[in-house]
């Protein structure tokens, strides 16, 4: 299942427990969050905003277009512009029982080619996210703790009622990150932040979502940032116009599809 975190020898006992209880109840949080609904189709106009630590920003205009269809996620997104990236597509498929397919299309290099995994720690297009951020991880992939419930507000102002959970990679050298701390939203059991710490237990990444619109039964990121710490560059994205539900066809899905865009 996939996720797109001593005074006595009676009191050592009952820390034991404690311990015990606080993993299951923090596996069965994330559980929940890995079975979030999300629609069989979506088709999302989007603006991702690039900013560095100067305040300096670029902004680009990605069509974004996804399905959910015999337990895959296909994800695929278009780059309208600027002419720096325009035509840039990417294809994601993700695998319940093995690890993410991912294509790109370079319109300077007019072929597409397969992202290997050996390029998971590479920035994706020049955002703060890798290619490895890009691809769902297993339940079972981390050891979930249960920390608290806490009451967080993210950047601009937004409180959420919020389970926290302590994310442990079992496979320490198979992630960038040592562990994460999620903060799972109680109503819409959706990750609202995620703090990302690297290999030396220092905070790298914030990623939040700053907005949640429900649509049609479905609770949808309105728009989220992902921000470097270590670096001050930021990127947003928004989310301008969204459809769910509406069928789209196959053939955008499909390794043709990022070579001529149709």
């Amino acid at each position: 299942m996939k996720l797109t975190k001593s005074i006595a020898a009676f009191a050592v006992c009952g820390i034991f427990m404690a311990g015990a209880f606080a993993d299951a109840k923090g596996t069965e949080i994330m559980n929940k969050v890995a079975n979030f609904k999300e629609p069989k189709f979506s088709q999302s106009m989007i603006v991702m905003t690039l900013k560095d630590k100067n305040g300096s920003e670029e902004k680009r205009q990605v069509i974004e277009y996804g399905k959910e269809a015999d337990g895959k996620t296909y994800v695929v997104m278009d780059f309208k512009g600027p002419a720096s990236v325009k035509d840039t597509r990417f294809l994601q498929i993700t695998n319940d029982n093995g690890p993410d397919d991912k294509w790109i299309y370079l319109p300077s290099l007019k072929s597409v080619r397969r992202v290997n995994s050996s390029e998971g720690s590479k920035s994706f297009m020049g955002t703060d996210a890798t290619y490895d951020d890009l691809s769902t991880r297993d339940v079972s992939e981390d050891e979930h703790q249960y920390i608290k419930d806490e009451t967080i507000k993210v950047e601009n102002g937004t409180a959420y009622d919020c389970h926290v959970i302590k994310e442990i990679p079992l496979n320490k050298a198979g992630t960038q990150y040592s562990y994460r701390m999620v903060w799972v939203d109680k109503k819409t059991m959706y990750p609202v932040h995620t703090e990302m710490f690297d290999k030396n237990g220092k905070l790298i990444k914030v990623l939040e979502v700053l907005k949640i619109t429900p649509q049609n039964g479905y609770d949808i990121p309105m728009e989220n940032c992902l921000k470097n710490v270590q670096t001050g560059h930021s990127t947003t994205l928004t989310v301008l116009k969204v459809a769910v539900d509406q069928p789209i066809p196959d053939r955008v899905f499909t390794q043709n599809f990022l070579t001529t865009g149709k």
